[in-house]
């Protein structure tokens, strides 16, 4: 019997299907996010290969923790967010902007793998052989464990897997693959969800570990339903500028290790290269003897980060005076401002305040709410903030300044690339150790803060 074509709809968001197309998803609740689909009636009957056989059930308390093993990338930067390595039969999810250098990310972790003789299957949708060979180029020799694969049938490279048996696999991209049971075009909803559930029963049922890259939509998401970030093991966002040379690689989930951790890259002729000290990047070309510019430290998991906050305060002549930031939380920056009015008796309601970030990464953590009043009170009363000071501290509503998490190992990073003041909270100081060589001021209020700078002991 010949089988009938119907259509539903899907929520690109959260994969919700629907009869009738809808403004609003009853799953997530987001809007226009349906989108339409044809499907086949009687698709329950299509028969699906299944590459996991005589499973049973084992006891909890028979299972070992020394059965998990991980596999080292060769990249320090990756290791560190993966958590260590990567797991054996894991799933993992790149995701990140065109251009931004995942598949050269890949390339490179498929190189150091091939020279500790790992097998490695790469399959390409979106690239053929030759234009994957004039890339690996500028990486490197690859030896004979480097295998590629140009084909975007989901079956296809089911079976080449089944029979190559690799150690990782590497599909670029998620949404060039397709499934013939499935009517909808490549890159849907339908066969993005159905792709990534046949790489996902190829990585558990025959220990492969396998990496998927996932196009990014316009607000900054991978693009597909949201069910495939819930299906994998670990999700990786590569983020910065495609005209910069800088690359963060951040982990947003992992069932192996911490969320908190990230990667520094540089884009380079012949690959990325890894940042080994951040700070000491992050800080290159700092003006001297310029107002408005402080040092921050933030953490990313344990590694502090040090980082240059900029700020510019004018006079506007607008009704309503513009609010600018770059590279950390808009509305963070207006509630600091409201402090400094409240709490300071500064009176910005009539300028314009513009702050950013140095070198495009962008940071929230509430520690660095001191480094941008400083740097604000700095811009706006023109004192020049000696440059071997540096400043951390999470800033409350009533204008006290509260304590962070790992205050010793910020001192210790800004001791290693030589400052030789820090102002900090002063209930974080019982948590210091003795540090010859470096001055430590602890505040206790914004007003404290700002009374620092305006001593004359302490103008440039």
């Amino acid at each position: 019997m010949a089988k009938g074509k119907t259509t539903l709809f899907f929520c690109q968001n959260c994969g919700y299907e629907s009869a009738k197309w809808q403004g609003q998803c009853p799953g997530c609740h987001e809007w226009n996010t349906f989108v339409e689909e044809p499907t086949v009636k009687g698709g329950s009957s299509v028969k699906r290969k299944s590459t996991v056989s005589g499973v049973k059930p084992v006891q909890l308390s028979h299972i070992s923790t020394d059965e998990e093993q991980r596999i080292s990338s060769g990249i320090r930067e990756l290791d560190r967010v993966l958590g260590g390595g990567i797991v054996s039969g894991s799933l993992m999810l790149v995701g990140g902007d065109p251009g931004i250098g995942k598949s050269t990310l890949l390339l490179q972790v498929c190189y150091h793998l091939t020279e500790k003789k790992h097998k490695v299957l790469y399959v390409s949708g979106e690239e053929s052989a030759q234009q994957i060979k004039l890339r690996a180029k500028r990486i490197g020799e690859f030896n004979e464990d480097l295998l590629i694969l140009c084909e975007t049938n989901l079956d296809s490279v089911r079976e080449t897997i089944e029979q190559l048996r690799p150690e990782i696999a590497v599909i670029d991209s998620i949404q060039t693959m397709y499934n013939e049971n499935v009517a909808s075009a490549p890159g849907s909803v339908s066969q993005v969800r159905e792709s990534t559930g046949v790489f996902m029963q190829i990585a558990k049922g025959m220990n492969i570990s396998v990496f998927i890259v996932g196009h990014v939509t316009k607000e900054g998401v991978v693009a597909g339903p949201r069910v495939l970030e819930h299906m994998v093991d670990t999700v990786l966002y590569f983020e910065g500028d495609r005209y910069a040379s800088y690359r963060i690689l951040r982990g947003v989930k992992n069932r192996f290790g911490s969320t908190n951790e990230i990667g520094v890259f540089e884009m380079s002729q012949n690959g990325l290269r890894e940042v080994a000290n951040p700070s000491e990047y992050m800080l290159d070309g700092k003006p001297v003897n310029a107002s408005g510019s402080v040092v921050a430290c933030s953490m990313e998991g344990t590694r502090p980060i040090l980082i240059e906050i900029q700020a510019l305060v004018c006079q506007s002549n607008l009704p309503m005076p513009r609010r600018t930031t770059a590279g950390t939380d808009f509305n963070r920056v207006n509630l600091l401002l409201a402090v400094l009015e409240k709490r300071a008796g500064m009176h910005l309601s009539a300028c314009d305040v513009y702050v950013n970030i140095a070198g495009g990464i962008r940071m929230t953590e509430p520690a660095i709410d001191l480094g941008l009043i400083l740097a604000v009170v700095s811009s706006f009363k023109d004192i020049v903030i000696d440059e071997k000071t540096i400043a951390f501290g999470e800033v409350g509503l009533s204008g006290e300044i509260r304590s962070v998490n790992m205050a010793q190992q910020r001192v210790q990073e800004a001791k290693k690339l030589g400052f030789e003041t820090i102002l900090m909270p002063k209930v974080s100081m019982k948590a210091i150790t003795k540090t010859e060589g470096i001055r430590i001021i602890g505040l206790e209020t914004v007003r404290d803060a700002v009374q620092y700078l305006m001593s004359e002991k302490n103008c440039c």
